[in-house]
């Protein structure tokens, strides 16, 4: 484990899952080691895709009682799910900083209804626009990747932006998720990423297990040579 305040964490993202087996599926992944369950909530307008729902997250929680939850809200107006996510149990409320006209209120919001609050940047999106924010926040989340479809290509040149978040936050919790696995995971663990959600690689690996301990050996290992650099 790492030494320091800061934590190598997986969760592995369920879209690519058999979502008729989501529980199944679910606790497959946490049994082989994951830390958390990324859900990828879509709404159809701000991504062209549509996946669930609060209902399905809400049933999901009746079945993983003890498991941290993080929605990924890639939806137009993430103010108007905040109470549903916080009553079906979702312990971390990630939203993009691109659909919100008064990002402070629906931190504000989010905290109040008991989650944290995670923020998230597409590829197009400067890291500048969640600067202001960052002390509001408990996370930022990199994509690397458009969002909206799990199976892209990771993009390379989005770690840039993880570099800059790690070097003037270096406490902060940074997720990257969009095309991460064992090809990609040394990119983002040399930026400075502690947060790694991974789907394909992770699903459909003949070990999902082997998978987790391997990303999560070189994460931490990033982790202690930034400790004993600083």
């Amino acid at each position: 484990m790492a030494k320091s305040g800061l934590m190598c964490k997986i969760g592995p993202s369920v879209l690519n899952a058999n979502l008729a087996e989501l529980h199944n599926e679910s606790q497959r992944l946490l049994d082989s080691g994951a830390d958390y369950l990324h859900l990828d909530v879509m709404d159809g307008h701000f991504v062209p895709n549509i996946t669930f729902g609060h209902p399905v997250v809400k049933c999901l929680r009746t079945k993983i009682t003890d498991a941290f939850f993080e929605t990924h809200m890639m939806v137009t107006k993430p103010e108007q799910w905040i109470e549903p996510m916080a009553d079906a149990g979702v312990d971390q409320y990630t939203f993009h900083v691109e659909t919100c006209n008064d990002v402070p209120f629906v931190c504000r919001k989010v905290k109040e209804a008991g989650m944290k609050v995670g923020l998230a940047l597409k590829p197009g999106t400067g890291v500048e626009a969640v600067q202001q924010y960052i002390d509001q926040a408990d996370m930022i989340l990199v994509m690397t990747v458009e969002p909206g479809f799990g199976g892209q290509k990771f993009m390379r040149d989005m770690m840039g932006k993880v570099h800059w978040l790690r070097q003037n936050y270096p406490d902060l919790d940074i997720e990257v998720d969009g095309g991460v696995g064992l090809s990609t995971i040394e990119a983002c663990a040399e930026a400075g990423a502690n947060m790694i959600v991974s789907g394909t690689a992770v699903i459909g690996a003949e070990d999902p297990g082997k998978v987790i301990a391997t990303m999560r050996d070189i994460v931490e290992g990033s982790i202690q040579k930034c400790q004993l650099e600083r």
